[in-house]
């Protein structure tokens, strides 16, 4: 008969008593004469059959285990009742490690572990032009028409492009954010509209019916959730669309909630001139579903063949272009998911820490236990059962832990919510669900078991006779050792995570002394949607209006310039020129053509922006549409494209201004410092940093015409001094001009250069916070255990000073003590560290992951830390009174 693995003495007492019967029946049968087939049939009557019997034992034995647990369980807890100082500290400790790693998991579980809300996530790609400059750039609108309808692999392809309208019509007028998409793009992400439906085939084709699907949000916001909303028109831009649909609320692709659409236009509906040329981007992007069965590799090479045929129908337009299909959820998550981890790690360590430290405090008490523990050995206990009921106690300890756990790690996960990336995944996502409470109860239970483990074993190996007879006084060395490893370990474990929030420290120390290139003090900027009048007004129209604008909010009071920008703009968006310069041949296609960034600005853009003119002259107001065209390049742009040569005077042909594509002649008059367009942290890293400026007012009328309805335009202010009064000043300005005009997405320089560290940032906040917690856990362990050491030595320091040791003697004494372990877990932490810092090297700018003022300042402080912690039980140690020392012995 097997029994399970807790079985007991008296478990086997029992199975030998019923084995000893059963035999004692069957020879009594075979005295009387009886065969061996007839006593056991006589013995199965008399006691019933033999299996019953030893399932009923085995039942009785899981009640009778359970019983003894659950009466380990109210002796823990009576226990840990008459030691409330030890049960606080104990339990305070653990909640602060299970809280941080519950909050930490919150995070992890929302945005990496849930499956994505599309049926078959796993089907889903994203969908690019590879071109020069770009792995994933932007399709163009004919290659995304000859992709959908040529390709084999997927089984949809929809596009998106992100935009914004000025709503009017509906109380004050609003700008709202948008996309034009195609119209396979909700059915292919299997989303179900909240009313009404999506757009049908066809409806996304040029010169369709203009419709509109509306967010629940501002179904709600500005339609009064109204089933009624169906068939009506509002007002876009000036132009009038029927809503056929509701989509569901802070829908987003990529499931971001920072910028989610209001609305979403079919791509047809786009009036810009440039959609219809295949060498024209554009911004869109495309995702699409994998037909089952069909692997990435295999659409890849599906699509390679594809552009290679359209590379040979259009080699002027084509030539060179290929198609980069990224997994969908890769794609989502870009570089989080790997700072996420190492987060966990080093969160992780943080409860391996609170581990350690309740596992010394338990060593430390069970010194004044171990005559308890001995005296129930004397009368019968066995080693399991003492085991047993350590852990009952440190279970009990990690589950109360555990509890308050949860509830830290609510406001902990609300407080990381208000300093999370904008742009991070799911967001909306995180919080305190099931898999966490699970999580949370998995992790007290493994703390539980792994920080009483090792006292409990300890602990249940008393020596009977030396403790009886003295009365369980003094310690085990075995057990100060293992104090000591506890202490050297959660030492090392804390510089590990001290080292890692220095290096963030530094990074952002780094990134924040790094010069963008301008003056981002006192600069403001904001999106500014022109009116619908403007909307199919002429050039020349359009012209004078942006003149009016620049003057009136120049003239605003506590404005020292102002200048609007249609182009890119530093670490907002981007926008490319293709050229060729004049005297060499025109490249027979445009990958072979030279990129630049394009900045479309006015005359004080550079007093705006406090960028440096290097030599030559900006553009001034004499430069317009009827003067000759001129450009401004950047020192980049000199070395890339002229060897460093001085380029005043030269010509370039720029591609994108010239329809009929012979290029728009320009001459270049300037040269200005570089500026950091794609981030503090990236500017170097990417291909494309050669920088062009254009006029505004001398761009052609295609292009002006078009700026009406591109989204609006883009202002940017220098004010005399910070002022929050400022944004009213300029909205005062602006109703001024226009009452249907739209101020909207306002902000500093200073805040948007912030918000492109916000994932550095966040990163820092959490290790940082983690280190902290981790410093004062390890200085507590310290300090716990050197307490106990001199608690334990207090006669022989008695002695010691009895026999003429002085208060310097003693101290040093107990100062060396903690400062060696103090040390052997710092030598062991910058091992650790030198291993576990390079997972760190993508979160990491300007500062090597071994970077040695780091590593030497950290080691250095939580050593003083460490010794500060030892210094007081050493004071105290150095007050002890001889012979009241001696007296107790």
């Amino acid at each position: 008969m097997k029994f399970p693995f807790w079985r007991g003495k008296k478990q086997r007492q029992l199975e030998q008593e019923i084995a000893a019967h059963l035999e004692m029946a069957k020879r009594d049968h075979l005295d009387r004469g009886a065969s061996s087939q007839q006593a056991d049939s006589a013995t199965r009557r008399e006691f019933g059959n033999v299996a019953l019997v030893q399932r009923v034992t085995r039942d009785q034995w899981g009640w009778i285990w359970l019983e003894e647990f659950l009466q380990d369980l109210r002796y823990g807890a009576r226990s840990l009742r008459k030691n409330p100082g030890f049960t606080a500290i104990a339990v305070l400790t653990l909640t602060l490690g299970i809280g941080a790693n519950t909050s930490l998991f919150s995070i992890v579980n929302a945005v990496l572990l849930n499956p994505l809300p599309y049926p078959h996530p796993e089907q889903l790609v994203t969908l690019h032009e590879s071109k020069p400059n770009f792995r994933a750039g932007s399709i163009s609108y004919p290659n995304f028409r000859d992709w959908q309808n040529d390709n084999h692999s997927f089984s949809a392809v929809a596009i998106a492009r992100g935009t914004s309208f000025t709503l009017t019509g509906l109380g004050e007028p609003e700008q709202i954010n948008a996309r034009f998409i195609s119209s396979d793009y909700f059915s292919m992400l299997g989303v179900m509209p909240v009313l009404g439906r999506f757009f049908a085939a066809g409806e996304d084709e040029i010169g369709a019916a203009p419709i509109v699907l509306v967010s629940a949000g501002l179904w709600k916001r500005k339609l009064n959730g109204s089933a009624g909303a169906l068939g009506k028109t509002i007002n876009l831009d000036g132009k009038a669309y029927t809503i056929v649909g509701v989509t569901p609320a802070s829908f987003d692709l990529f499931l971001r909630t920072a910028r989610a659409p209001d609305v979403y236009v079919p791509i047809g509906q786009w009036s810009n001139p440039l959609l219809m040329q295949r060498t024209a981007g554009l911004g869109i992007h495309g995702v699409a579903r994998l037909k089952p069965g069909v692997t990435i590799e295999q659409a890849t090479a599906d699509m390679q063949s594809l552009t290679n045929n359209l590379a040979l129908a259009y080699p002027d337009a084509d030539k060179g272009i290929g198609a980069t299909l990224i997994p969908f959820r890769k794609d989502m998550l870009g570089s989080v998911q790997p700072v996420l981890l190492v987060l966990l790690g080093a969160v992780g360590f943080v409860l391996l820490i609170a581990c350690v430290n309740v596992a010394n405090l338990l060593l430390a008490r069970s010194t004044g236990r171990t005559r308890e523990f001995a005296i129930r050995a004397a009368l019968g206990a066995g080693r399991g059962r003492l085991v047993r009921q350590l852990l009952a106690e440190s279970l009990l300890l990690a589950l109360s832990g555990g509890t308050l756990g949860v509830v830290l790690a609510q406001s902990a996960t609300s407080a990381a919510l208000k300093v999370l990336p904008a742009q991070l995944p799911r967001s909306a996502e995180i919080g305190i669900d099931t898999h966490v409470l699970l999580f949370t109860a998995a992790v007290a239970i493994l703390a539980g078991i792994l920080f009483g483990l090792v006292p409990a074993l300890r602990t249940s190996q008393p020596r009977l006779h030396e403790t009886l007879k003295e009365g369980g006084r003094g310690g085990s060395g075995t057990r100060h050792r293992a104090q000591g490893v506890f202490v050297v370990a959660e030492m090392a474990m804390a510089l590990v995570l001290l080292v890692g929030a220095g290096l963030m420290i530094r990074s952002l120390a780094v990134l924040w002394s790094t010069n963008p290139g301008f003056q981002p003090h006192n600069v403001f900027t904001f999106g500014l949607s022109l009116p619908p009048s403007m909307m199919g007004a002429p050039p020349a129209t359009i012209r004078a209006y942006v003149r009016e604008l620049d003057a009136k909010f120049a003239a605003t009071p506590g404005v020292e310039a102002a200048s609007q920008s249609w182009g890119a703009f530093p670490m907002i968006s981007d926008d490319e020129q293709l050229f060729w310069i004049d005297g060499q041949p025109k490249p027979t296609n445009e990958n072979d053509m030279k990129w630049t960034l394009n900045y479309v600005v006015q005359p004080d853009y550079l007093k705006v922006m406090g960028i440096s003119l290097l030599r030559g002259r900006f553009f001034t107001v004499h430069d317009d549409e009827r003067s000759p065209f001129v450009a401004v390049v950047d020192e980049f742009f000199v070395q890339k494209h002229f060897g460093g040569e001085d380029p005043i005077g030269k010509r370039i042909h720029l591609h994108y201004l010239d329809l009929n594509g012979n290029g728009t002649l320009v001459q270049i008059v300037g040269v200005v410092s570089h500026v950091n367009q794609w981030g503090l942290d990236s500017d170097n890293n990417e291909q494309l940093r050669a920088q062009l400026y254009l006029h505004c007012l001398q761009m052609p009328d295609s292009y002006i015409s078009g700026v009406p309805g591109g989204g609006g335009s883009f202002m940017a202010v220098r004010s005399k001094e910070a002022t929050p009064r400022l944004l009213d000043a300029l909205r005062q300005t602006n109703r001024q001009i226009n009452s249907e005009q739209v101020i909207f997405d306002a902000n500093s320089m200073d805040n948007i250069i912030s918000a492109t560290l916000a994932a550095r940032r966040f990163s820092m906040i959490l290790l940082a916070s983690f280190a902290a917690l981790a410093l004062l856990l390890s200085s507590v362990g310290i300090y716990g255990v050197i307490s106990y050491l001199v608690a334990q030595r207090t006669r022989e320091i008695g002695l010691r000073m009895a026999l003429g040791a002085s208060s310097t003697d003693v101290l040093r004494m107990v100062l060396s003590h903690g400062g060696k372990l103090a040390t052997v877990g710092v030598l062991i932490g910058l091992c650790a560290s030198l291993a576990l810092t390079r997972l760190m090297d993508a979160m990491l700018y300007g500062v090597s992951p071994t970077d040695p003022p780091t590593f030497i300042t950290v080691a250095f402080l939580l050593t003083l830390v460490a010794l500060a912690a030892c210094y007081i039980p050493a004071r105290r140690a150095i007050r002890v009174d001889p012979m009241e020392a001696l007296r107790h012995e």
